[in-house]
């Protein structure tokens, strides 16, 4: 059989000298030939869920072997990460121009940047060997450190320094709890460490050291202190694959690693994390209420909806981890159309991010007000967007966990979670309207829609929330399949 999981991880990264080597010829058209690898990746990855479970395996020594897992749980992952890279290199080519100049000579080395960190989240998410999971997860800083650094906005070089040390901190207890394992069972192989018994006196130190790893990188309370300075001054596309993409995949891998070796690891410690989720959830919503920086807003709404991943894991419950990983698509499709809605705004409105400066442009930019609008209703959880099958179940679970048997604490954990989700309309709404409607300040009269690389983009993630909402069984029947294997 044609090896179509392998070719999803390696196309990008053979892809990358090349469009360094054609930049000089195509300038930021060469933004299209980047786009080639990452929609071929797409087109794999939906080929190889469509006939069931897959994995292949390559011999590899001295670890033994390594390869890629297409299941229930990884292929709408993967596929949210490899739609989203496609659309934003498209995006990418009009935003870059406005952020470099039609006559800059470094759109290779962006694209050639952004195909590696394309290629360290897929292979992450499909990789079946937690050392290879490791490196493709180390490769998704190393580029994206350098495109912030090199093309951010702000202090960059200070930020993107705090960027790396707090998630190559992480990267490094997620090693530590990695090679724990491997002492205790001679193996990195996630199907043969499934039937492992762990050693009790392991037990703790392993999941603490994994979880903190994983924790740092979706920006859980505590330790996101990195994600709304990186977010916000990263370049707009960027932005928009680090909040919807990248931060998510520390939820899957929480899921993907501790759940396959054993849910009991994460039922011991269920409360403490239900409680961290709420926090997260309510600390992220309440700090985006006060944000006037557009992309500011969005990160610490990030940071809020990890809340809402980790409440899902917390339950250990087949729904509720259900909705936390459909969450991780949701969130991904609705963030990337609201970072890209930034960036639009950006670049048609003179540079300017502060919401209080802004008004009434739907009227002018109709495309993106309409797709900012299911944006903002996907990260709120209305029906008919995914979000609102995402977080029906996330609550469902966690409820149900606490209710069989009855917990007061999850009780009171679940009636906060619920009421935390009013901040989440507040500050989506609300920022629809401040921006989007009212008056139009003078200046902005001549503001016009933006360029159809920019809005398609837009209108292709919009149309995929509205579709996994009317449709969420496309998905979720998988899901829920291959994650009732894992929760027994």
């Amino acid at each position: 059989m044609f090896p179509l999981l392998l070719t999803s991880v390696a196309l990008p990264l053979v892809f990358a000298p090349v469009v360094l080597f054609l930049s000089d010829r195509f300038g930021p058209r060469v933004g299209w030939i980047a786009a080639i690898p990452l929609s071929l990746s797409t087109l794999a990855v939906i080929l190889s869920g469509s006939v069931g479970n897959v994995v292949e395996m390559f011999r590899w020594e001295p670890i033994g072997y390594f390869g890629f897992r297409a299941d229930g749980l990884s292929v709408p992952i993967v596929f949210t990460v490899s739609l989203l890279c496609s659309v934003i290199s498209i995006y990418s080519m009009p935003y870059m121009t406005h952020r470099l100049g039609k006559e800059s000579k470094e759109y290779g080395l962006y694209f050639a940047l952004y195909l590696l960190y394309s290629t360290g989240m897929i292979g992450a998410v499909l990789a079946t060997n937690l050392i290879e999971f490791y490196l493709f997860f180390e490769l998704m800083l190393i580029p994206s450190y350098f495109l912030i650094a090199r093309w951010g906005y702000g202090d960059r070089d200070k930020i993107s320094f705090m960027y790396f040390m707090w998630t190559h901190v992480g990267a490094l207890a997620l090693l530590a709890g990695i090679l724990t394992l491997w002492v205790v069972s001679g193996t990195f192989d996630l199907s043969v460490l499934a039937s492992t018994v762990i050693p009790q006196s392991y037990r703790s130190w392993i999941t603490i050291m994994i979880l903190m790893g994983l924790l740092v990188k979706m920006a859980a309370f505590g330790v996101h202190i990195w994600l709304p300075h990186a977010h916000a001054e990263a370049p707009t596309p960027i932005s928009a694959l680090l909040s919807p993409a990248m931060i998510g995949i520390g939820g899957y891998a929480i899921v993907r690693i501790l759940m396959t070796i054993s849910p009991e690891l994460i039922g011991a410690i269920s409360f403490q994390l239900s409680i961290w989720a709420l926090i997260t959830m309510v600390y992220g919503a309440l700090m985006a209420l006060v944000q006037d920086d557009i992309k500011r807003l969005m990160a610490y709404s990030s940071i809020s909806q990890m809340g809402y991943i980790l409440l899902g894991i917390a339950s250990v419950q087949i729904q509720g981890v259900s909705g936390s990983m459909f969450h991780y698509l949701s969130h991904g499709m609705g963030k990337g159309i609201l970072f890209m809605v930034a960036g639009i705004i950006i670049t048609q409105v003179h540079g300017t991010r502060s919401i209080s400066k802004l008004g009434g442009l739907a009227r002018k930019m109709p495309i993106t007000a309409t797709a900012a609008l299911i944006g903002f209703l996907t990260i709120l959880g209305v029906p008919p967007t995914s979000g609102f099958i995402s977080e029906f179940l996330i609550f469902f679970g966690f409820i149900n966990s606490a209710m069989h048997p009855l917990i007061l604490q999850k009780v009171i954990v679940a009636i906060g979670a619920i009421v935390s989700t009013a901040l989440t309309a507040g500050y989506t709404l609300w920022t629809m309207k401040r921006i989007f409607f009212g008056s139009l300040p003078a200046e902005m009269a001549q503001v016009a829609e933006a360029p159809s690389t920019m809005t398609v983009p837009l209108i292709v993630l919009a149309a995929t929330v509205i579709f996994l909402g009317i449709l969420p069984d496309t998905v979720l029947s998988g899901m829920l399949a291959q994650i009732s294997t894992m929760i027994k």
